[in-house]
């Protein structure tokens, strides 16, 4: 059993546990390949708490994934478990936000157009199917940032929002509102 694994393995859902683990990694960037397999592994006993782990390693420290976002976004849609999906949405948010506000250049230059176009229907799927609240938010955050660049994702968007703002949540509702809003207020260049 690898240090890494051994880490992961004292991890549990409370907040000061993910981020001992989170730190760790941190102090040895080396084992992020390492951590990524297991992420993406679907082992029910490792995957999530890798999954939560490297949420955290990414709240820290997004830099890190750079050099892996291929691998991430190959197994990104194979990843079903709800405790897997959150962390990962999350992740995917935080990506969305460097890339389209914060304007990271060097995310600017690795974000690609197949990492977008996989992005865009992942987070699409997150949208419609039973997902908790904290994935479909942040798929509406990325597929509202991603739709800055495609019109057409914003017109499905709003679509699927309206269905269901009434149905669901607090917090969809919440978020829904924010986003056609911003859908409402915007025009935007139209290529990847």
């Amino acid at each position: 059993m690898s240090e890494l694994e051994q880490q992961l393995q004292y991890t549990n859902a409370a907040r000061f546990s993910r981020k001992k683990a989170a730190m760790w990694v941190l102090e040895h960037p080396e084992t992020l390949e390492e951590l990524l397999h297991f992420c993406f592994k679907n082992d029910k006993e490792l995957s999530h708490k890798a999954n939560w782990t490297l949420e955290f390693v990414c709240m820290e420290k997004l830099e890190l994934l750079f050099p892996y976002l291929n691998n991430f976004f190959s197994h990104l849609g194979s990843v079903k478990e709800d405790s897997s999906v959150r962390p990962l949405s999350h992740i995917c948010e935080l990506l969305c936000i460097a890339y389209y506000k914060k304007k990271n250049k060097t995310l600017q230059q690795i974000f690609s157009k197949s990492h977008k176009e996989l992005l865009v229907e992942i987070c699409f799927d997150w949208l419609i199917t039973n997902q908790k609240v904290a994935c479909e938010v942040r798929a509406m955050t990325c597929l509202y940032e991603l739709g800055t660049e495609k019109d057409w994702i914003h017109l499905e968007l709003k679509t699927i929002i309206e269905q269901n703002i009434h149905t669901h949540s607090a917090g969809y509702q919440s978020r829904g509102k924010k986003i056609l809003n911003k859908i409402a207020k915007g025009s935007f260049p139209k290529s990847f």
